[in-house]
Formats: C-alpha cells, structure tokens, sequence
C-alpha cells in the first residue's frame, strides 16, 4: 500500500480505509517502533505512525495469519 506521507496520524490512516481498531492494536504491540504518541505526556495526544514502519509490520502480520490457514486438507468424496 502506497502512503502519501512518511508519518500520518491515525485519523489520516482510517480515511484510507485502514480500520481503526488495527491501527490500536498496532500502536499496543509490545516492542513496536514504528508509532508513537506526539506527546506522551498528554493523555489525548495524536498518535503518529511511520507509514514505512507500519506497512512491513502489517505485511508480516499478513503472511503470518496466511501461513496459518489450512491448506490442502482431506478431499470429500473421493
């Protein structure tokens, strides 16, 4: 997915169809670096991401739950 901007902040992210509750969970991943709140001292500070950083971590998770689907199983009927 192409990006228009290196850093965009979720509301930005969620008007290129991307759903809200991934970009959360993305941001809560433990060890993550590639979003980070503005100012981490305010409770309501946009978060902001590395759109680089978040498209490979979305493309592992991509792989990852492709790799998990079962594949070639018993055939019916034969």
């Amino acid at each position: 997915m192409d990006y228009p901007k290196p850093f965009m902040k979720i509301a930005e992210l969620k008007k290129l169809g991307l759903p809200e509750q991934m970009l959360l969970d993305a941001y809560r991943e433990k060890g993550q670096r590639f979003a980070q709140k503005v100012n981490p001292a305010k409770k309501t500070s946009p978060i902001l991401f590395d759109t680089a950083g978040f498209e490979k971590w979305r493309m592992e998770k991509l792989i990852m739950e492709n790799k998990s689907i079962p594949r070639g199983g018993v055939r019916m009927g034969t």
